[in-house]
């Protein structure tokens, strides 16, 4: 029996290579689910102890603690599976995200405005310091082929990125979405999102040759936009007007919805920018119909959170080697990468909402979940390790930034308003006008 299951091995190598990616699947579920757990038992969202279960598996446990088991599942020929699955994960998600994105504030002029204050305050103090750091780093941390230009604007971009998901996530759980403080978070952290993509866009194709070629790349870039933001938005126009009607949305539908995503990530990597990116823009061309956002929700978060996501996060974790990080030639470096990238966003997005008249428990409440980087900033990161702009120690420091600022991001928001969301006069003036902005819960 044993020998014929391995001729049949020897004969067959897909069914070899499934033997292979299985385990490594079922471990990565099981840790995900066993550290998110563990990350909603101490009132932490469970996306932190899903990052976590990512680095657990990388080198600086699982590798350090049992070398042949961690080389075993996570063979060299299951790395690319992994991969190929991780970047189909990102393109849905941030596909999910754009769906998410509701930018109508229904005429309140003052909810716009303090809403583009907060995302300037949230991206310019943490892009500004995070670059100064990076300037001054560059030297010691960064790749030889990297200017120091590009190594400090990637730095500041990454730093200055809000985990928009995540942030709404905290706020529906705090039952605080509906407040004028919630709606303004949530509308600033999605315009913080999209110019930190549009951001990296650039940033990768100024990378990825000379600046004729890096022009071409954002010729492109642009018009994929326009004709996805224009002709694809008015095609699938009647698709959201349909399910508005019906309240449903078919395999047919889906078939659709799912091609546009993946189609739009074939297009950007093709162009150069990576494919989250299209499936962002995808996300952002889809109707604006609440029925149709709630319907595609419905029929993909689960499983993209569940299923595509964990298999990410160990992807960024088995390129994650922290044990580096502990001697004070790193450890410095890391500590004012970490400092740059708190206080620009702490600071600079609370005193910007006490500049507009909020209390400070309001303003600083604002601050921590800006800070909450989550899993946008490893989506930046891992692409910029994949497109060469950093090495893997400086991913590393990122990965550990991604997780210290997002773990700190719910107690911070706690303190801040442990009980009542408190009025001040500027949540009075519009906190009976009933605007909503809708987000990936």
């Amino acid at each position: 029996m044993s020998q014929s299951v391995s001729l049949s091995l020897a004969r067959d190598p897909n069914l070899n290579l499934i033997l292979k990616v299985l385990p490594a699947m079922v471990l990565i579920l099981v840790a995900s689910a066993l550290c998110g757990r563990l990350a909603v038992a101490v009132r932490q969202p469970r996306v932190v102890g899903e990052m976590v279960a990512g680095v657990l598996l990388g080198p600086t446990f699982f590798g350090a603690l049992f070398p042949g088991a961690q080389e075993a599942v996570f063979a060299a020929e299951v790395k690319p599976v992994l991969y190929v699955l991780s970047t189909i994960g990102l393109t849905l998600f941030m596909f999910l995200v754009g769906v998410g994105l509701d930018h109508d504030t229904h005429g309140s002029r003052e909810l716009g405005r303090n809403s583009a204050v907060l995302a300037v305050s949230g991206i310019v103090p943490a892009l500004v310091l995070g670059a100064g750091v990076g300037f001054l780093l560059h030297g010691r941390l960064s790749r030889g082929d990297v200017s120091p230009l590009e190594f400090a604007f990637f730095v500041g971009g990454a730093l200055s990125v809000t985990a928009f998901p995540m942030l709404a996530r905290i706020l529906y759980e705090q039952g605080r979405q509906n407040t004028h403080l919630g709606r303004l978070a949530l509308l600033g952290a999605s315009i913080d999102d999209a110019a930190a993509w549009c951001f990296l866009a650039l940033l990768t194709a100024l990378h990825s040759g000379a600046p004729t070629d890096a022009l071409v790349t954002i010729g492109f870039s642009i018009a994929f936009v326009i004709v996805m933001l224009t002709a694809v938005r008015r095609l699938l126009r009647p698709l959201g007007t349909h399910v508005a009607r019906t309240g449903s949305l078919s395999f047919d539908h889906m078939y659709v919805v799912v091609g546009v995503a993946l189609f739009a990530g074939y297009v950007t990597d093709y162009i150069g920018i990576y494919s989250v990116f299209g499936g962002f823009i995808a996300g952002v061309a889809m109707p604006r119909d609440a029925a149709f956002r709630e319907a595609v929700h419905g029929r993909m978060m689960d499983l993209v959170c569940v299923f595509l996501l964990p298999v990410f996060f160990t992807y960024s974790g088995l390129n994650t080697e922290l044990n580096g990080l502990a001697g004070w030639s790193m450890a410095v470096p890391f500590l004012l990468i970490l400092l740059a990238g708190f206080a620009g966003k702490y600071f600079g997005c609370g005193l910007a909402m006490r500049a507009l008249g909020f209390s400070s428990r309001e303003s600083y409440a604002i601050g921590a979940l800006m800070n909450a980087r989550g899993l946008m900033i490893l989506i930046f990161i891992n692409i910029g390790l994949a497109q060469e702009l950093i090495n893997r120690e400086v991913f590393s420091m990122l990965v550990l930034v991604a997780v210290i600022t997002t773990a700190a991001a719910v107690p911070l928001f706690r303190r801040a308003l442990p009980g009542p969301v408190p009025v001040s006069p500027a949540t009075e003036s519009t906190a009976e006008e009933g605007e909503e902005v809708r987000a990936v819960p």
